[in-house]
């Protein structure tokens, strides 16, 4: 049975461990509509536009809360 030699540190341990948590940056894609950028695989808060298609109207939304 495999035993260690020496007791691993809680900071070397923990060194070990945090190395794979990693702040990664969100994707974000060009809207084909206003060419703005967009979350990946959501609505264009901008224009209201996904896939090629207007989903949210926005003007509309504007006078509604006015």
């Amino acid at each position: 049975m495999a035993v260690p030699k020496q007791k691993v540190s809680k900071q070397r341990r923990n060194k070990r461990v945090a190395s794979s948590w990693t702040i990664t940056t969100p994707t974000l894609v060009e809207c084909s509509n206003c060419h703005e950028l967009k979350a990946s695989h959501q609505v264009c808060k901008s224009c209201g536009y996904y896939d090629g298609k207007q989903v949210v109207d926005l003007e509309k939304n504007k006078k509604e809360t006015e």
